[in-house]
């Protein structure tokens, strides 16, 4: 069995946006940790988060490290502390070295790629009613909780810190796009796979936030990268 470091993003409620996959990856045997990031700590780094993620693995099982959004600025920097069997991007960002979050929009052309898949969907990608650009596939009574989980937004510290490492770690990695996804659109994840990690991505039919709108799909699918 392996152990799951599953790290958030930002305005998914921390740790919570876990626990549903969660609870179906430790009736597959598997050990869970899903700690929530973010402190209200505007000091925070992004080595700080991954500390925090560091201090609660303590297993002699295979790692995987699992990344959501905002979280693939945080996911490498574990895999670079602890041995790591896998490293999975989930929807993710994922950054180049000396990249600072706020940066990366732009760099990636994220601009241009949610123009275009707004033009051609009505404007629901891109849209800033969370219940349409986040949750449209998130059943309401879990996406009305999301709010109140929330422990803040990530520091600025973090947000605008140049990305510390030199280069990804070597773990193998892998992408999972969500194809219904209204803030990552599907073509530029796999454009990101493509040009920063060198991979052919998974894909999974579901919104940006799959934990909670298909946590038993995505389980299944991260217990499969351990056989």
């Amino acid at each position: 069995m392996s152990t799951f470091a599953l790290i958030h993003g930002a305005g998914v409620g921390g740790g919570w946006f876990w626990h549903l996959v969660e609870a179906e990856l430790r009736s597959l045997g598997h050990t869970t940790v899903a700690p929530t990031l973010w402190t209200g700590d505007d000091t925070d780094t992004l080595s700080d988060y991954a500390d925090t993620v560091v201090n609660l693995i303590d297993t002699s099982d295979e790692l995987f490290v699992v990344a959501h959004s905002f979280g693939g600025f945080t996911a490498p920097l574990v895999a670079d502390r602890v041995p790591t069997a896998g490293l999975v991007y989930v929807t993710a960002m994922v950054p180049r070295p000396g990249e600072p979050p706020a940066d990366w929009w732009d760099n990636t052309g994220y601009p241009e790629a949610v123009r275009i898949q707004a033009a051609k969907d009505g404007g629901l990608t891109g849209s800033s009613d969370p219940y349409v650009g986040y949750f449209h596939d998130v059943p309401k009574e879990l996406a009305d909780q999301v709010e109140s989980r929330e422990p803040s937004p990530p520091s600025n510290t973090a947000y605008y810190e140049p990305w510390p490492l030199d280069a990804h770690p070597a773990t193998p990695a892998r992408y999972i796009v969500c194809t219904e996804d209204r803030l990552f659109p599907a073509p530029f994840q796999r454009q990101l796979a493509h040009d920063r990690l060198g991979i052919t991505p998974d894909e999974l039919r579901s919104g940006h936030c799959p934990a909670l709108s298909r946590p038993a799909e995505l389980a299944a699918m991260l217990n499969s990268f351990t056989s």
